[in-house]
């Protein structure tokens, strides 16, 4: 019993209106949602790290090592530290970034790519203990932020409806209703069906339930199958990645992190350390703003008291990222199917971070659930609606907060990424305000970002004349 008290007062459970139950339950929900990058990164980044697909499939191993430790190391500072229900993982879309325009592209060993993320990542700490990120989150207008939740809600549900195959590409009308004879769909409608009955009996843990019923869909209709095997081994090779010696196209040797300043691509390179950083920064304002909102955390000022400890996590996360040589760790949207569950505090995502860790030597039992996307895509589109509510706070028929907020909502999902469309939004709320006379109401770090996002639109020609 002193055990259960000290625990309560620590992570706050009756201040927060939870229990242990509830949070153990949150948090494996948050897990369950998330462990599809244990097998989705190590296969994207994997294609950057070897010359041939044989090559690269080679550290598949060392990068499912990366990811999972990654993200159980983070998670767990999240609870620890900020006693928030933020998880945290290899960040999906920067992974990409890192993968094909950087290493790739630019032709660059691995290591010097995960260097850029390593140092974006201390660039954001520095701008968490200066206070300035924090500023720049307080200085967004409240009906932006209400529009940053709504716009990655549509986002989840569209992520959702993409992995459960009910929405597929058609290169005539961009997207397209999925073939319903293929099984994928029909997990996805099971687990979606299942988790709307489960929340209609109002019973606890629907949407793990409903995972769990689209997992015995999966296995029945050929979808996943049971694992082959049980323990996977650790594999470190990526491990101190920026500090790693490399030699580059030119003949040169040298740390990996040193060719950020000093090797003839330093100027592009350090390119790009800013513009995964911009990345990074919005991408983790948004998902902590509409996380945030939908547990409650937000004030009537539209803060989240104790903001910095979490940015403070975030930004260590995405150095530990490049460090370990898994892209950028960040704040994960799919922390809002724990926040569904009843999540309110750091135990929920310790819990998660204790699964991410067992999953490093049980990857093949995960990869049942977790490598087939369709089990948890009704979760993701459930996830999506519950983060819709603060719609109706927007004030629709004021022109100039409306159209901004709209912009924000329809450009996170449309453009398949949370920051361009918060850029979209900010660009046009500056430019608004200015047509209506009313330039006093721009906080000046309004301006500062909007211009930032501008040069980041603008990136690729920039870079075309850098040659």
């Amino acid at each position: 019993m002193r055990k259960a008290g000290h625990m309560d007062r620590f992570f706050k459970f009756e201040e927060r209106g939870t229990n242990l139950r509830t949070e153990v339950l949150a948090g494996v929900v948050t897990f369950m949602t998330m462990a599809y990058i244990i097998f989705v990164n190590p296969g994207l980044l994997s294609a950057a790290f070897g010359a041939t697909p044989e090559a690269g499939a080679a550290w598949i191993p060392a990068i499912a090592t990366a990811t999972t430790l990654g993200a159980a190391l983070m998670c767990i500072c999240m609870g620890l530290f900020a006693n928030r229900p933020f998880a945290l993982a290899s960040g999906m879309g920067l992974n990409a970034v890192v993968a094909f325009s950087i290493i790739i592209g630019l032709k660059v060993p691995w290591q010097v790519g995960m260097s850029v993320i390593f140092v974006e990542g201390i660039v954001i700490l520095l701008l968490v203990l200066t206070g300035l990120r924090e500023a720049v989150m307080n200085a967004i207008p409240l009906n932006l932020k209400r529009a940053i939740g709504v716009g990655i809600g549509l986002f989840i549900t569209f992520i959702g409806l993409v992995d459960g195959k009910i929405v597929v590409g058609n290169p005539a009308t961009l997207v397209a209703l999925g073939d319903f004879t293929k099984p994928e769909v029909w997990v996805t409608l099971v687990g979606l069906i299942a988790i709307m009955a489960f929340m209609a009996f109002k019973i606890k843990g629907d949407i793990l339930w409903g995972i769990l019923v689209a997992t015995a869909a999966a296995l029945l209709l050929g979808v996943t199958k049971l694992p082959t095997g049980i323990v996977a081994a650790l594999d470190f090779r990526t491990f101190a990645a920026p500090f790693q010696t490399v030699t580059m196209a030119n003949g040169t040797s040298g740390m990996a992190v040193l060719q950020l300043f000093t090797g003839a691509l330093a100027p592009t390179l350090l390119l790009f350390v800013f513009a995964t950083m911009l990345s990074d920064f919005f991408d983790t304002m948004g998902t902590v703003i509409s996380i945030g909102e939908q547990a409650g955390f937000v004030d009537e000022h539209g803060t989240i008291p104790g903001i910095r400890s979490i940015l403070t996590v975030d930004s260590i996360a995405a150095a530990v990222g490049g460090f370990f040589g898994a892209s950028s760790i960040t704040t994960y949207i799919e922390s809002a199917s724990g926040v569904a569950e009843g999540g309110r505090t750091g135990l929920t995502s310790i819990v998660t971070g204790l699964l991410f860790l067992i999953a490093a030597f049980f990857s093949p039992i995960i990869a049942m659930v977790g490598g087939a996307t369709p089990i948890t895509a009704g979760a993701l589109i459930i996830v999506g609606f519950l983060m819709m509510g603060t719609v109706r706070e927007i004030p629709w028929t004021d022109f100039e907060n409306a159209f901004p907020a709209f912009l924000t909502i329809v450009g996170i999902p449309l453009t398949y990424n949370i920051s361009y469309g918060i850029g979209l939004g900010f660009i046009s709320y500056c430019l608004i305000k200015v047509f209506h006379g009313k330039v006093k109401e721009i906080h000046w770090l309004m301006w500062v970002v909007s211009a930032l996002f501008v040069l980041t639109f603008v990136m690729p020609l920039i870079q075309k004349m850098l040659g």
